[in-house]
């Protein structure tokens, strides 16, 4: 009786043991890391799919103009408005670009003291001036890698310059302003280019801007000279490709960013 005692005592005893090890091992699932229950991590990059390949973009910004209303007046005018552009790309680096550009703002005037028909004094300060660019010319693709581009171009074309809208009726010489004019123009500079994704870029674009205004004391008056002005401004907005219709090209080349 005493052997089968002890017997019995040896086995319970075994069977506590393994029941302990068997639950202090780890099962499968305990050793499931984050990535098993999350999925896993894929790092997915924006610009992956940015090419320079485009025929058609468009732009448009909010821009600054800094121009003189009339040929001597010593205080300038800081003008804002829009500029829109679009861009017709014929070769990998050679394009044509077109913008329409609008204005509006105040100008200091030049000393003056009226006398109005009812006898009282007129004094103008602050009149508001307009300027309209329509122009177009060549553009260039400088470096350019998935990031971003530089981009320079010249464009050539004319401006309708408003001087006379908050005159109250007096000639534009009492302030020392030009007359409404449509005149040459030209402007030189170009793009910083920032992509955001294929399609998206935020841009950039500091020009030098050259008019030349007529100016005379009357409207047909044979007595005329021109001036020669040349401003700066800048535009800040967003460019988008049309990536659905791309360049043409005969070299074997995918025209992936870089340069």
């Amino acid at each position: 009786m005493c052997a089968c005692a002890g017997a019995r005592a040896g086995a319970q005893d075994s069977g506590t043991q393994g029941s302990s090890s068997s639950s202090q091992q780890p099962t499968g699932e305990q050793n499931q890391g984050p990535a098993t229950q999350y999925g896993v991590y894929q790092v997915a990059d924006p610009l992956a799919r940015v090419r320079y390949d485009n025929r058609y973009d468009m732009s448009l910004g909010f821009a600054y103009d800094h121009m003189k209303a009339g040929p001597n007046l010593l205080e300038g005018s800081n003008l804002g408005g829009l500029d829109m552009e679009g861009s017709y790309w014929l070769r990998r680096n050679w394009g044509i670009e077109a913008t329409g550009r609008g204005y509006i703002g105040t100008s200091g005037a030049a000393p003056n003291v009226e006398l109005a028909s009812d006898g009282s004094l007129v004094v103008i300060r602050g009149p508001v001036v307009k300027q309209y660019f329509f122009v177009g010319g060549a553009e260039w693709l400088g470096p350019h890698n998935k990031h971003g581009a530089l981009i320079a171009h010249a464009m050539f074309g004319g401006v309708y310059g408003n001087f006379q809208k908050d005159l109250r009726g007096e000639a534009p010489e009492v302030v020392g302003f030009y007359y409404n004019q449509i005149a040459p123009a030209g402007i030189i500079g170009g793009h910083f280019d920032l992509n955001r994704n294929e399609h998206w870029v935020f841009r950039i674009t500091p020009d030098a801007v050259m008019t030349h205004y007529t100016f005379s004391d009357e409207p047909n008056s044979s007595l005329r000279y021109a001036q020669y002005d040349v401003n700066f401004a800048i535009s800040v907005g967003l460019e988008y490709k049309f990536t659905s219709i791309k360049r043409s090209s005969n070299k074997k080349i995918n025209w992936k960013s870089g340069w």
